[in-house]
């Protein structure tokens, strides 16, 4: 039946071919073209149809071309020898030009070699594994895409959905195994692990496909990648919904190998496929596509009468472009002097070594890699040996159909929209803007992309004591042998797992068993997880930097820093000049400087006030300003100016002797103690010996800040710790113990007199829990943390482990009374001299007014005594006024000048307050 109907296949596309050459002239040179194809898979019936008619089409277009293409179609029965040798048949015995196919990459290989042997254009519009390179096969041109160029979409879908695992399921050919290094590449730059590769024969049975499902089924991931053929597709696909795993929880993703063929596949298999998502071929509409599809689906249709009605893919438009691009580069070269050149004969020879060179292969080479044009495709260009990346449709199955989910493309990544204004990469946000997906079992959540299996192994939790038993302890159950654990540590666990939206079957193991190999650190604790030991660790570990190289954290549940534990001493201080300290040098001088300032001022405004009570000898003078400054006296102060200097000045004495006094009370009283070592320089220094946690990293610190080895001692309990504080360095103890700050509140809570908390030196991260790299745990059990964390259940669990004392004073920084600085009483030295100053401003500007005023009376005064004096020279002495003697004094009297005239007859005198009276004659 198959023979039949390539005999038919084959009379039809002659008689298409006939038709062409009636209409073109009758001269026309024939270029003669092989096409390899399989003509009973359904890219080769596909593709058989579209060259056919693209024949029809060029030349209908192009009458007036001088040459035509007669094209020689061979079925290589998917059989890679076959098309070998159908290869080597066209080049022999017909001399073809080029060569259209393979259709499979195993059969491209050497197919392509015979093209450079031959100088004979292969051009392939099936072969896409990255494996064929054309910049290794010269003659080799790839009509279509590099599987290589949908990884970037593959990553992208699974980065917006926030996967961390995937396991691709590929066929074990070259087209399979071509793409899985660069796809394995891409995940891993997107922090997407592949813990495991599922790879099934071509000739697999259904059984051996169960069987290999079965296997996917015990493993955590539950996100998976197709790539294989669209045939053996359709048989996994059926068995995973067979088995259970097209059901919620699964994700599907599947290449465009099958997702460029899934309109043409039985509805049975799309139907097996619903939820999966797929990777297509982007091409843009037009009507002189949609003209020509309505003319494939008939001649489609008569082709194939016996076949189910198929519908037209990217590979059937890819054909079509092909076959123009050759036709226009045949028509440029112009075929018509075409030769073949015979190699120099040997005695023994074989078909390859007789194998002729064509001598226009060339220049056909060269006019192909110059096409470039929009066919039904969308841009075809094959100046690079191939097609450029272009734009990829995500698609999502759904019944016996699809719908968009988004578009992929080189500058914008993954969006929802072809024309975005502002597209930005969907894997930077925190949930994918795409169009919404049906997932398997038709579920409407984004699947989690891993699931703990129920016949699957229970989650191994590394646990191991702490010398503080309040985070962790560990406890071997004798009847059964299991492993128990205790604490805070262990709460916060337990409390999280129970969030979870699915089961986490657990069984804690004690480190330190005979399956682990380490030296009891924290460091090997964690590293653990990095070897498969455990799936996680548990306890009081602290997230380090360095860990994180063989390890993801979650987030901390605790505070978490380095700091010191150190004694205290009594630091009463019996100098006999403690009375100074609790003022600052700088505040001693200031309240000097303005009490001799507030003296003067006072002094100043009372002399200018004329207060004869100020007036006198140097020393007397300095004592009257320094009695000024310390009270009030009326008796003495009589300007009011001064008064409100003086209580401006009280009321700054009030309060600094009243800070003063407090102050001296808290250095005589209160702060009794202080720590003994105020910083870890100190203990440098003086090469004390310093305590810290065995199994801690903080003996690393300690080492990296210069400490020698011989000054580093471990302890493990908090016994073990105040014991050694208690002797001291000299007495084989410990002068400090360098310990994280979780652990000092708790030893401070037990052990509050005599020492205390000097830091935190050193931040850190707190305490979390590790993982495998790449663990799909880590996000769900982080997020069931912070919901711990972040509510009540945190609180009662610190009640039920953390038992601080809250009366004790050492849980902290110490700090104590310090002395009191200029600074402090900044306000106050301001008002004050804000006070003092503008007082004396204001008395220096009435005594310059007054002055000025008693200046200008005495010039009028003494103006008027000349006058007068003048008219009693020229007028004659009158009788009885004879021998009269006038008398003028000037008198002080509250600053003032007075003039008195006393008559000596009658004995009265005039006195005016001005600076000059009249004067009364005799």
């Amino acid at each position: 039946m198959e023979i039949a109907n390539s005999i038919i296949l084959l009379l039809l596309i002659s008689a298409g071919i006939g038709g062409a050459a009636q209409n073109a002239s009758g001269r026309a040179h024939e270029v003669h073209v092989g096409v390899i194809l399989d003509l009973g898979s359904l890219v080769g019936k596909i593709a058989i149809t579209s060259i056919s008619l693209a024949l029809e089409d060029f030349y209908s277009a192009h009458q007036n071309y001088s040459t035509k293409l007669v094209l020689h179609i061979r079925d290589s029965m998917s059989d890679d020898v076959r098309a070998a040798a159908e290869a080597l048949d066209l080049l022999e015995n017909y001399r073809v030009e080029t060569i259209i196919g393979p259709e499979k990459s195993s059969q491209a290989i050497f197919i392509s070699d015979l093209g450079t042997k031959s100088h004979v254009p292969i051009i392939s519009f099936t072969v896409t594994s990255p494996t064929i390179s054309p910049s290794s096969l010269p003659y080799f041109v790839r009509a279509t895409l590099n599987d290589s160029a949908q990884v970037s979409c593959i990553a992208s879908t699974i980065k917006a959905y926030g996967w961390r695992k995937a396991v691709p399921i590929y066929e074990d050919t070259e087209y399979g195994r071509g793409i899985i290094p660069y796809l394995v590449d891409v995940l891993q730059e997107d922090n997407v692990h592949v813990p495991y590769r599922s790879v099934i024969p071509l000739s697999a049975t259904s059984e051996q496909i169960s069987i290999e499902l079965y296997k996917l089924m015990t493993m955590q991931t539950r996100v998976y990648i197709v790539h294989m053929s669209s045939a053996l597709a359709s048989t996994l696909f059926m068995k995973a919904k067979e088995l259970g795993m097209m059901e919620k929880g699964y994700v599907w993703i599947i290449t465009d190998g099958v997702t460029n063929l899934i309109d043409s596949l039985h509805p049975s298999v799309v139907e097996s496929m619903n939820g999966a998502l797929g990777i297509q071929f982007y091409v843009p509409k037009s009507t002189k596509l949609n003209n020509f599809t309505v003319r494939w689906n008939m001649r489609y249709q008569i082709d194939n009468p016996t076949d189910p009605p198929s519908k037209l893919s990217i590979f059937g438009l890819w054909s079509y472009d092909t076959i123009w691009a050759l036709a226009q580069a045949a028509e440029k070269v112009g075929l018509a002097n075409a030769t073949f050149q015979k190699p120099i004969s040997k005695q023994k020879s074989t078909d390859l070594e007789t194998l002729e060179t064509s001598s226009n292969g060339p220049e056909l080479l060269k006019e192909i890699l110059h096409s470039t044009f929009i066919g039904l495709s969308g841009r075809f260009d094959l100046s690079d040996r191939q097609l450029a990346v272009s734009t990829f449709k995500v698609i999502n199955v759904i019944g016996r159909g699809w719908r968009d989910i988004g578009f992929w493309t080189a500058q914008n990544g993954l969006v929802r929209k072809l024309n975005q204004s502002q597209s930005t990469r969907i894997h930077s946000s925190l949930l994918p803007d795409l169009n919404p997906v049906i997932w398997p079992g038709e579920s409407i959540d984004i699947p989690r992309g891993f699931e703990v299996p129920a016949n699957g192994k229970k989650l191994r939790v590394g646990v191991r004591s702490s010398g503080y038993q309040q985070f962790i302890k560990v406890e071997k159950d004798q009847i059964t042998g299991a492993t128990k654990a205790t604490g805070l540590s262990v709460d916060v666990f337990e409390e999280a797992v129970k969030i979870l939206p699915y089961a986490v079957p657990y069984e804690y193991v004690l480190f330190g068993s005979p399956e682990d190999t380490s030296s009891g650190s924290y460091d090997d604790f964690v590293y653990q997880v990095h070897l498969k030991v455990y799936d996680i660790v548990i306890g009081d570990i602290t997230i380090r930097y360095n860990r994180t190289f063989y390890a993801d954290f979650t987030v901390p549940y605790t505070e978490s820093g380095i700091a010191m534990v150190v004694p205290v001493k009594d630091t009463v201080n019996k100098n006999t000049w403690i009375f100074l300290k609790p003022l600052t040098p700088g505040m001693w001088l200031g309240s000097i400087v303005f009490f001799i300032y507030t003296g003067v001022v006072v002094l100043s405004l009372e002399f200018l006030g004329n207060n004869k009570n100020v007036r006198g000898p140097i020393p007397r003078q300095l004592g009257i300003m320094i009695f000024f400054s310390l009270f009030e006296e009326k008796e003495i102060v009589e300007r009011f100016l001064s008064r409100i200097v003086m209580i401006v000045w009280l009321c700054f004495l009030l309060v600094v002797t009243s800070s003063y006094t407090a102050n001296l009370t808290s250095m005589l009283t209160v702060q009794q103690l202080q720590p003994t070592v105020n910083h870890i320089q100190e203990l440098l220094k003086s090469g004390e010996i310093v305590g810290y946690h065995r199994g801690s990293y903080v003996k690393g610190l300690l080492e990296e800040l210069g400490f020698e080895s011989s000054k580093i001692k471990p302890y493990d309990t908090p016994d073990d710790f105040h014991n050694a504080l208690s002797r001291g360095s000299s007495n084989g103890g410990i002068a400090a113990l360098m310990h994280e700050v979780p652990y000092i509140k708790l030893f401070l809570a037990n052990h509050c007199k005599g020492y205390t908390m000097v830091g935190p030196i050193y931040k850190a991260a707190g305490f979390g829990y590790a993982l495998a790299k790449g663990n799909p745990l880590l996000g769900d059990i982080s997020q069931a943390m912070l919901n711990v964390t972040g509510g009540d259940t945190m609180i009662q669990i610190e009640k039920k482990w953390m038992e601080y004392q809250n009366d004790c004073q050492n849980v902290g920084p110490v700090t104590g009374s310090s002395s009191l600085t200029f600074a402090n009483f900044r306000g106050l030295f301001i008002l004050t001299g804000a006070a003092s100053t503008s007082s004396l401003f204001i008395a220096l500007i009435i005594y310059a007014y007054k002055k000025q005023h008693r200046s200008t009376n005495m010039k009028n005064d003494n103006k008027q005594v000349g006058e007068n004096r003048t008219d009693e020279e020229n007028n004659e002495p009158q009788e009885g006024n004879q021998g009269v003697v006038t008398e003028e004094c000037v008198q002080f009297r509250d600053g003032s000048e007075q003039v008195c005239n006393r008559n000596p007859h009658t004995s009265t005198a005039a006195c005016n307050g001005s600076a000059a009276n009249e004067i009364t004659k005799s």
